[in-house]
């Protein structure tokens, strides 16, 4: 068995161009791409050289300016606290000089005293500035992760379907930690630095001009040496982020897939796979953690070099008799200050570049652009009907790839119009055009007389309910998930619904009834159960259109004829389509559409259709089956 190789697989999980159209049951031409087990594609680009570094720190900043007071107070503080540490450095000269040289103890204990004072000075600003950063990072944190969750909220259906969820999680867990890191920390030590350094350099020059300008020559190559490293860290930082998605990707999607991978005995080669992500992964963390962690050690180095010489040089002056030893121990004091700033923000590089990276990669999907507004004119349908007519529609999720050709139909309210067809056939893609997930190239779909772009979508889609094939339940109690169709229902209607779909019974059944909580998807339940409570869900909605996308394909066949009546109470004055591989349940359509590549090649009720002899009577007699 052979897997993937690790280029097809870094394309497939973290490739801008990788694009597919939506997946599942008739997806068709544009459908599902190659991807892990869930055989997804990829969209999220990651990796290579940030293209607006300035841009992502400007609106990082946006975040935290709106706490300017806070930052205000953490800015004094960081000032007072370096002050209190030049301050301190300096008390050394005089003590030294007048007490500890001559011998002279009046007056020692109150000089200590004075220092002690002035270090309190700067514990307490630390502490208080760490702690106003740390409230102004954690609430900048808050409104990043709101405002990406708000944006995904907002965007459509097609993001969902060409993105992976494991690569989407990346960016609420791995990036946005990175950003708060920097945000706690970093940037009080980039401004603590700068004011440190200049009030250092300022004292150095007061203390001993030639000293100082010893110091002060070492600065270009502490800048060539830190900007030589920075910029390579800065690239393996971002490759390393976009290796750590493309893991994430395929973690989230093998523990999803993991019953088709045993089915079809594929441990090994997801082993092999897996493998070649994560060594690629471990190859780049261990470039971008190296060039991020020699730094330090680099620019220590030098700075104790350059200490070396200092204190050397001074030494010589001392005894020469052009230069006090007090003076020589505080400008000691000060020339490993001028370094330490320089190698705090060293050893700081990797969450820096991390933190960019993740930032780069979190906005790039708050960039990604918002489904289409609705029309200025749009209007909101209070009482509709549900009479849908499609007249002459053409799409194609790719522009260069047709699915739909010229499609017209339409539905009366109360009428149950069936869709058949092969795979591929475009069933699906008209239940999408509906809701308006996507918007038709040619063409116009109208409810009640109303162009549906001219309706606003959440009033459109509050009046259609949807009963999927894939079901999906949220973490909560079954009466939680049930009124998820309606959010302002009863629980007497809850159960109502729940009865109306047949799903009553087996509840009751449960340990706590309609308060058993549900967690994983709903995995104490069968696939039928699941079912029942979509349907069960979609019963509760008041919408007067209904959509039944293999709504029963995976209830067994008893089951299936259990839930009949239920599912036609349930239909009962609603306009209502229906895809169904089973032709069984769809013999009382009104109207069955017999699709093929995307074309109605038939359409009639079901007798008619058998007295045609033609694809629906090879289908339903056996003669041909469905693709």
């Amino acid at each position: 068995m052979a897997g993937r190789s690790l280029e097809e697989l870094s394309r497939q999980y973290n490739s801008a161009s990788a694009v597919r159209g939506p997946g599942g049951p008739g997806a068709g031409p544009g459908g599902p791409g190659p991807g892990g087990p869930g055989g997804r594609g990829r969209n999220l680009a990651g990796g290579g050289k940030p293209k607006d570094v300035r841009g992502v720190i400007g609106r990082l900043v946006h975040y935290i300016a709106a706490y300017r007071l806070q930052m205000g107070l953490a800015f004094l503080f960081v000032i007072l606290r370096a002050l209190s540490s030049l301050a301190g450095s300096y008390m050394l000269r005089p003590i030294i000089n007048n007490y500890i040289a001559v011998g002279k103890m009046e007056g020692f204990l109150f000089a200590l005293l004075v220092l002690g004072g002035i270090y309190l000075v700067g514990v307490v600003s630390t502490y208080a500035q760490n702690r106003l950063m740390i409230t102004v990072s954690q609430n900048a944190i808050e409104k990043i992760r709101n405002d990406l969750f708000d944006h995904l909220q907002k965007l459509p259906v097609r993001f969902y379907d060409t993105e992976s969820n494991g690569e989407i999680m990346s960016r609420f867990t791995n990036d946005v930690d990175n950003i708060s890191m920097m945000l706690d920390n970093t940037i009080m030590s980039l401004v603590s630095g700068f004011i440190t350094i200049v009030g250092t350099v300022f004292m150095m020059f007061y203390t001993n001009v030639w000293l100082a300008l010893l110091t002060v020559i070492f600065v270009p190559l502490f800048m060539k040496a830190g900007g030589f490293i920075a910029s390579r860290s800065r690239k393996y930082y971002l490759a390393q982020q976009a290796a750590l998605g493309a893991v994430n990707g395929y973690i989230e999607e093998s523990v999803a897939g993991q019953k088709v991978v045993k089915v079809f005995c594929h441990e090994e080669v997801c082993e092999e796979e897996f493998a070649l992500l994560n060594h690629d992964l471990r190859g780049k963390q261990m470039f971008a953690q190296f060039f991020g962690s020699i730094m330090g050690p680099i620019l220590g180095n030098l700075s104790q070099v350059s200490y070396a010489l200092t204190i050397g040089i001074g030494g010589v002056l001392c005894a020469m008799g052009v230069f006090d030893v007090g003076g020589l121990s505080v400008f000691g004091n000060y020339a490993r200050q001028f370094s330490m700033p320089i190698n705090e923000v060293s050893t700081q590089v990797s969450t820096i570049f991390s933190a960019l990276a993740g930032a780069e990669r979190v906005f790039a999907i708050m960039d990604r652009p918002p489904e289409e507004p609705d029309a200025p004119d749009a209007v909101r349908m209070e009482h509709m009907k549900g009479d849908v007519v499609l007249d002459h529609v053409t799409f194609g999720y790719n522009p260069d790839k047709t699915i739909l050709k010229d499609i017209s139909l339409y539905a009366h309210p109360g009428q149950k119009i069936a869709f058949v067809g092969s795979t591929g056939a475009g069933k699906t893609t008209i239940t999408n055009l509906l809701n308006r997930f996507y918007d038709i190239q040619e063409g116009t779909i109208t409810i009640d007389g109303v162009n549906i772009r001219n309706i606003q979508r959440e009033n459109l889609r509050e009046n259609i309910a949807m009963v999927l094939q894939d079901t999906h339940l949220f973490t909560g109690t079954v009466m939680e998930n049930i009124r998820y169709g309606r959010l302002d229902a009863t629980d007497e209607e809850v159960i109502a619904a729940a009865k109306t779909a047949s799903a009553h019974s087996f509840i009751m059944r449960l340990s706590d009834g309609y308060n058993t909580m549900l967690e994983g998807d709903g995995a104490n339940l069968s696939q039928g159960q699941r079912q029942l409570l979509n349907i069960a869900r979609a019963a509760l909605s008041k919408a007067p259109i209904l959509v039944l996308d293999e709504a029963t394909s995976s209830v067994d066949t008893r089951t299936e004829r259990h839930i009949e009546h239920g599912m036609d109470r349930l239909m009962e004055s609603r306009t209502t389509f229906v895809i169904a591989h089973r032709l069984s349940t769809v013999r009382n359509a009104d109207a069955i559409m017999v699709l093929e590549q995307g074309e109605i090649i038939e359409r009639g009720n079901h007798e008619q259709l058998l007295a045609m002899e033609g694809r629906y009577y090879e289908l339903y007699t056996g003669k041909k089956e469905l693709d």
